[in-house]
């Protein structure tokens, strides 16, 4: 049987390398990026993604990652402050996945950088490099759809977000007050998530609904602008250095967006490929480790990707609505309002959402993954 093809060495992709190389298979990594690079991402390791990468045999603590124990939600002057029910970690994509992607290449999986793909055939690939034959294709490219393979959203998704990510270093005092927690700050269309990272810095995401974006004038510094109209973040950004030199975007995120099966028996999606959920859940990395583990134990068992994109939908697909109707409810004024309300009443409220919106722990131990 021929080795398996992989689209994309992050998160999932190298995941899934791992698992295949470690199991003694010999996995093609083809990767766009010729160096490590930021990606959007809330960079936010829950319990979950946590035990999916130690059972990898990733040594996070050597990575640096930033303690989170706690969440604070925030609407205009009112913050609701809970502990997590569990221990988070604060981690840049950029270091995390070359880790595991030079993980997987020692442990025998092949890595060619600079090479995309461009588009998917009946067991094949065509790539900047020329055609592959991929029988076994897993296709772990995240936000970039590939010609012959594009997502189709399905039903329930919610479309028209607009997503940025920037890093700041914050002025001491701020970065004290940060330290330990995530901050979500709802406004009126969408939502920021602010939270520390390694070496110092505060990785501030945030989604916006495409309408208010353009309402702004469709700018980064228009945009700026209108965060700081928020308390919170305005206190928390004055005297703050921006690192990033310009903000990461991506248009159009299909939040909801769960794959049932479709398409060729030997093409397997994993990551924002083959489910998306709302960034404020925080568990948008688990479910990508997650699917790269079922689908890395499909293809080393034989099984067809039907029957592994069936297993991933069924594991998430609640977590995943749920995750979207409450981010419905949180876009207008009244809700959002409500919500922090309702939390600071009910203090078991937000750590039991936050179990909810988790790749459940029995899907974990049926997928061998023991979770502390």
């Amino acid at each position: 049987m021929s080795d398996p093809v992989i689209v994309g060495g992050g998160l999932a992709g190298g995941a899934a390398a791992a698992l295949l190389a470690a199991a003694g298979r010999r996995p093609l990594v083809l990767e766009r990026e010729r160096e490590p690079k930021d990606k959007i991402c809330g960079e936010f390791l829950s319990t979950e993604a946590q035990a999916h990468l130690a059972a990898l045999g990733l040594d996070l603590a050597r990575l640096g990652g930033a303690p989170i124990g706690g969440v604070r939600m925030v609407a205009g002057g009112r913050s609701v402050e809970r502990p997590l029910p569990f221990r988070a970690l604060g981690l840049t994509r950029k270091r995390l996945d070359e880790a595991l992607l030079e993980h997987a290449g020692a442990l025998g999986a092949q890595v060619r950088r600079g090479v995309s793909a461009r588009a998917v055939g009946e067991g094949r690939l065509e790539t900047s490099e020329g055609a592959l034959t991929a029988p076994r294709l897993l296709l772990a490219s995240g936000k970039h759809d590939v010609r012959g393979a594009r997502r189709e959203p399905s039903a329930g998704t919610l479309r028209g977000m607009v997503g940025f990510k920037s890093y700041f270093r914050l002025e001491p005092r701020q970065a004290a007050a940060l330290a330990g927690f995530v901050e979500v700050v709802l406004f009126d269309g969408g939502y920021a998530g602010l939270q520390p990272v390694e070496d110092g810095l505060a990785n501030l995401c945030l989604v916006i609904r495409q309408g208010a974006f353009e309402a702004l004038g469709k700018t980064w510094p228009a945009l700026q602008a209108r965060l700081v109209d928020e308390p919170h973040l305005a206190r928390r950004l004055e005297g703050a250095q921006a690192v990033s030199p310009r903000p990461l975007t991506v248009a159009d995120i299909p939040y909801g967006h769960v794959h049932r099966g479709g398409g060729p028996d030997g093409l397997y999606r994993l990551g924002d490929q083959a489910a998306v959920i709302p960034s404020f859940s925080g568990d948008g990395m688990a479910i990508a480790l997650h699917s790269a583990r079922l689908a890395a134990q499909a293809v080393l068992q034989g099984a067809g990707a039907g029957a592994y994109h069936r297993r991933l939908a069924d594991d998430v697909g609640r977590q995943i609505r749920l995750a979207v109707w409450l981010q419905r409810r949180a876009e207008g004024w009244p809700g959002r309002h409500a919500a922090v309300g309702a939390l600071g009443l009910v203090p078991a409220a937000l750590p039991r959402l936050a179990a909810w919106t988790r790749v459940p722990e029995a899907a974990l131990r049926r997928a061998g993954l023991g979770v502390a």
